[in-house]
């Protein structure tokens, strides 16, 4: 019998204080999991997002992080690792994207983008998953992206990020899938998030996207928690190593 629950599971999500982060730790949460809940701003008390997982009957841990300086990240690995000492659903969903064509792009928005969405990618999922490694098993997901396939326009390091992760994930399932851990992305469409703002804002853009995509609309979070959810239980067992596009058709136009 296929089991979605997530009862007495503890998942961490990461860049979860808004937008589709913040859709995914209310799904998991209403789904019956606790939520360990880090981003860069992550207030200690009253975020929104710890309150709506509270009102759904789970704890909430808050940690605040920020990706792209090693030093943070490694602090908010030691005292999340020692304040949980078991971790069951990890979702890598934290990144940035910076915008400017591929000639005028600097190398400071390289390396942010790269520190922030596949390093730290990296690091995360190396030592959250040595844990579920000795309880042999664990559920990782990350967020990938259109650009997971595609090269985009202005975004060269968030393209060579998600298609970088594309093949991260695939690596650390390999090797881990005979432990017991799933390993797998999804790949939102275009969604409605402070990411897109810029595209949904200019005119021209905004019609040529919307003219591929079958739904005929931009995504919005809840559209991806469903994803989320499957991927994290028992019933995506035997899922490894695999991106699920959740798109509106646009992959498949």
């Amino acid at each position: 019998m296929l089991n979605f629950r997530l009862d007495n599971k503890l998942a961490l999500v990461t860049g979860c204080s808004k937008g589709i982060g913040m859709a995914i730790a209310i799904a998991l949460a209403e789904s019956g999991a606790d939520i360990i809940g880090v981003s860069n701003s992550m207030p200690a008390t009253g975020s929104e997002v710890g309150e709506a997982v509270e009102a759904a009957g789970r704890k909430f841990y808050p940690y605040a992080a920020d990706f792209s300086n090693r030093d943070s990240l490694y602090a908010f690995l030691n005292k999340v690792k020692a304040d949980h000492s078991r971790i069951d659903i990890l979702i890598n969903n934290a990144g940035h994207i910076m915008r400017k064509p591929v000639a005028e792009h600097p190398d400071e928005y390289w390396d942010a983008i790269i520190d922030i969405n596949l390093n730290a990618q990296f690091i995360i999922t190396r030592e959250i998953g040595k844990r579920m490694l000795e309880q042999k098993s664990g559920k990782i997901v990350f967020t990938c992206s259109l650009l997971s396939f595609q090269g985009g326009i202005n975004v060269p390091g968030y393209a060579a990020s998600k298609g970088a992760i594309a093949s991260l994930l695939k690596a650390f399932a390999n090797e881990w899938a005979q432990h017991g851990i799933t390993v797998n992305g999804i790949a939102p469409g275009y969604i409605a998030t402070d990411n897109t703002t810029q595209l949904r804002e200019d005119p021209e853009r905004s019609k040529a996207i919307l003219a591929r995509i079958p739904a005929n609309r931009w995504g919005t979070p809840e559209d991806m928690t469903g994803a989320y959810v499957f991927l994290s239980s028992s019933a995506s067992d035997y899922v490894n190593g695999t991106i699920l596009t959740v798109d509106g058709g646009w992959m498949g136009r």
